[in-house]
């Protein structure tokens, strides 16, 4: 078995590839990155020595990248690749455009010159809006309300018009929350760890009334191979754990575990479209077999321990010495 795994320098990408390679040593696993902010060849180096694992610096927007990452061909492609930051994306849209929508349009043509056996698009529960009340499932309707929500479900609706234009062997997840070791300090969880671990205030949007639902990264992992073994071509599959918490309270409680009170948390005006409530029916895939193994306050408490044991690769991140040395290793090549 040989597969592409895109965008996998990245926080999800190389949890999941770091899965593979121990779950499913005999797979061959090819990195296609293109090593932007979030791209960090540090989340692998535990198995870039691994005669299975190759890596690729390129971009899924240019099909000569891809063409290359693809070589003599592979069995699965697994779309990780995307732009993500809901802030980033207010700011500027247009590489949102450029690698979530594109980039997609590019590996499904790859996908379909090579005759890939499945293609799994990695998404997000951001894709349907907010819900005030009840769960989101797989037919809910798209209401993104950013930027970067909305490039997602172009993509995704691209994948769809693939899958029914074309039968390429498509599925679709859409995920709640990923969170675990290894994730970039701008997210909630890794930044308000590493905040507090620097002795500094967490921002906090509006009254962090905002709910989200939380999945660890190794539950994710295990959920997609899952989707990869059962899952129908043309499906698509949300992946929820149940697991809702307001932001405030993911706050109180990283606050509680760290030692520190109420006076660490800075209110800031709320940004624009923020969604109030994500809620997934994960029904559908809870009938193939899969349960989250952690609960969500175990797995924080496991996340804030691997930040307080790698405080040198978050600093490197938050200093700018990582974009430094990024620039003067791969920007030349």
């Amino acid at each position: 078995m040989r597969i592409l795994v895109t965008g996998g320098a990245g926080f999800m990408g190389s949890n999941f590839i770091k899965y593979v390679l121990k779950t499913h040593p005999s797979w061959q696993v090819v990195n296609l990155d293109k090593l932007t902010y979030a791209g960090n060849l540090d989340n692998l180096k535990e198995i870039k020595k691994n005669k299975n694992y190759k890596f690729v610096k390129g971009d899924t927007v240019n099909r000569g990248d891809v063409k290359k990452a693809i070589g003599q061909g592979v069995d699965k492609i697994f779309n990780y690749s995307a732009e993500t930051h809901v802030d980033r994306s207010i700011l500027k849209p247009e590489a949102f455009i450029k690698t979530d929508v594109f980039g997609t349009f590019t590996l499904l043509e790859a996908a379909r010159q090579y005759n890939v056996a499945q293609y799994i698009q990695i998404s997000t529960d951001e894709v349907y809006g907010s819900i005030k009340e009840g769960l989101f499932n797989e037919n809910s309707p798209f209401e993104p309300n950013s930027p970067y929500s909305a490039s997602k479900a172009s993509a995704d609706l691209l994948c769809r018009a693939y899958f029914k234009t074309f039968n390429l062997p498509i599925i679709i997840t859409h995920s709640c929350n990923f969170y675990g070791p290894n994730q970039y300090p701008e997210k909630l969880i890794p930044l308000f760890i590493t905040n507090l671990l620097e002795n500094k205030k967490v921002p906090v949007y509006g009254k962090g009334n905002q709910t989200r639902e939380w999945i660890f990264t190794e539950d994710y992992c295990r959920a997609i191979d899952l989707i990869i073994q059962k899952g129908e071509p043309g499906e698509t599959y949300n992946i929820g754990t149940g697991y809702r918490r307001k932001n405030i309270e993911v706050t109180q409680f990283i606050l509680s575990e760290l030692g520190f009170g109420q006076e660490m948390i800075e209110y800031v005006e709320d940004r624009p479209g923020h969604d109030l409530r994500y809620a997934l029916n994960s029904k559908k895939l809870l009938k193939l077999g899969w349960a989250p193994f952690l609960s969500f306050e175990e797995g924080l408490c496991r996340t804030i321990k691997w930040y307080q044991e790698n405080r040198e690769w978050w600093q490197k991140l938050k200093s700018g010495e990582y974009l430094k040395y990024y620039k003067k290793q791969y920007l030349k090549r």
